[in-house]
C-alpha cells in the first residue's frame, strides 16, 4: 500500500477497490465478445481546477442510445494503462450505449494530486463536471446519462443523482450503506483466516475500543495500549503492509472527529460517512439496478439490500432491481471464499454466471425501451 494504514478510520476503503494491490479497479477478466466495436476518443474535462483525462467509448457507426458513467471504485487509477474495464465498455457499446470514463487527479494522465482519502463529495463533483462537459460537447449518448459504480461510488452515485436531476439511471455494484464498515470486513475475514469466535470476539472489541479513543478523545499511547492484539494479528499485518502506527495520523484523523468533520452514529458507534445517506436514497427518481455478490466480504451486502429496499424500493418514482450472486466476492468474480487474500492471491477471475448478461437485460427494459 502506497499510504500510512490506520485502523480505525477509512480502513474498509482500502480494500473496497485498491488498484495498487487488487484487482477491484479492473472489473472480472472475460473472452472480449466477438464483434465487440467501438471508438475510443480522448476525453478531457475540467473539475475542482485541475484537467482529468480519461476516454470516450462510442459504438460502432458512432450514434448512441444513452451513456454510462463509470465511477471507479477506491485507490488509484490508469485507465490507458491498464484498459480498465474493458470487458464492461465494449459490452455496453455494444448495446448502442457510449462509455465515458477518467483517471482521478494525479492519476494516469490527469492533472493534479492524487488523494487515497478524496471525499466523497469531491469524487461526486468530478461526475457532474464531465457530465456537464459531455452534454456540452454533444457527445454520442449525452442526451441520457446513467451512472455504473463499484463500491466507493454507492455513495458518490446518489450525490451526484440528487444534484443532476436529467440523470436517468444508476447501476450499483457491491454499493455501501452510510457507516463504516470495518468491522463486517474484520469478523468477516478474521473467520475465513481461521480465528475462534473467542478471538474474533477479541479483535472486534480493541478495534471498538480504539475507535472510541480516536474519536472521542484519547492519547496515541491510549489508542496503542488499547490495540495490542488487534494489531499484532497477523491478518492486520497483512492490511498494513507492516508498517507501523503513525502519531501524526492518528491526531490528524482525531481532530477530524472532535471538530465534527467526521460524524459517528450514536447508535451503532460507527463513522458516518455520508450525513442523511437514507434521505438522500430516498429521493432518487430514476431506475436503479443493484447488484450484490453474496460472497461480499468488505461491504455487508445484506445492510446495503435492506437500506436500498426501504428507501428507494419505496419510492413510486423510481424503481429497484436487486441482483445476488451466490458466488460473487466483492467484485462479482466468482471466488470460494470473497476473502481478501483470496482476491489478492487468484491470477485468473472469472465473472459470476449471468452478471453481465443481468445488466444487459435490465439496460434494454428500463433504459433503450
Amino acid at each position: 500500500m502506497n499510504r500510512v494504514f490506520h485502523l480505525v478510520v477509512l480502513a474498509t476503503a482500502l480494500f473496497l477497490s485498491t488498484a495498487s494491490a487488487s484487482p477491484a479497479t479492473q472489473q472480472p477478466s472475460a473472452a472480449t465478445p466477438s464483434g465487440a466495436t467501438m471508438t475510443t476518443q480522448k476525453f478531457e474535462f475540467v473539475s475542482d481546477g485541475n484537467r482529468l483525462s480519461g476516454f470516450v467509448d462510442v459504438p460502432a457507426g458512432g450514434a448512441a442510445r444513452a451513456m454510462i458513467v463509470i465511477i471507479q471504485g477506491y485507490g488509484k487509477t490508469d485507465v490507458a494503462g491498464r484498459t480498465s474495464y474493458y470487458d464492461l465498455r465494449s459490452r455496453f457499446t455494444q448495446l448502442g450505449i457510449s462509455t465515458l470514463i477518467w483517471d482521478k487527479p494525479g492519476c494516469g494522465e490527469s492533472k493534479g494530486m492524487f488523494d487515497a482519502d478524496q471525499p466523497v463529495e469531491s469524487s461526486a463533483r468530478e461526475v457532474l463536471d464531465a457530465i456537464r462537459h459531455a452534454r456540452e460537447s454533444k457527445l454520442p449518448g449525452s442526451q441520457k446519462v446513467g451512472l455504473w459504480g463499484i463500491s466507493r461510488a454507492g455513495w458518490i452515485a446518489p450525490l451526484a443523482i440528487t444534484q443532476d436531476p436529467k440523470i436517468a439511471f444508476w447501476i450499483s455494484v457491491s454499493g455501501t450503506d452510510d457507516k463504516e464498515n470495518f468491522p463486517y470486513l474484520l469478523e468477516s475475514n478474521l473467520r475465513i483466516e481461521g480465528r475462534t469466535e473467542a478471538e474474533i470476539k477479541l479483535l472486534l472489541g480493541e478495534w471498538r475500543h480504539g475507535f472510541e479513543i480516536t474519536s472521542r478523545g484519547g492519547t496515541f499511547e491510549d489508542y496503542l495500549a488499547a490495540t495490542q492484539t488487534l494489531r499484532r494479528d497477523p491478518f492486520m499485518v497483512f492490511l498494513s503492509g507492516g508498517k507501523d502506527e503513525d502519531k501524526a495520523a492518528f491526531l490528524a484523523q482525531q481532530k477530524q472527529f472532535l471538530s465534527g468533520t467526521f460524524q459517528v452514529d450514536e447508535a451503532t458507534g460507527l463513522m458516518i460517512y455520508v450525513p442523511h445517506f437514507q434521505h438522500m436514497l430516498a429521493r432518487i427518481n430514476v431506475p436503479v439496478l443493484a447488484i450484490f455478490g453474496e460472497k461480499d466480504r468488505n461491504v455487508n451486502w445484506r445492510n446495503t439490500v435492506a437500506l436500498y429496499s426501504k428507501t428507494i424500493g419505496k419510492n413510486p418514482d423510481a424503481s429497484l432491481t436487486i441482483r445476488t450472486y451466490p458466488d460473487g466476492n466483492h467484485n462479482l468474480q466468482q471466488a470460494r471464499t470473497g476473502g481478501l487474500r483470496e482476491m489478492l492471491q487468484v491470477s485468473e477471475h472469472r465473472a459470476s454466471d449471468g452478471y453481465y448478461e443481468a445488466m444487459a437485460d435490465w439496460l434494454r427494459t428500463k433504459v433503450l425501451k
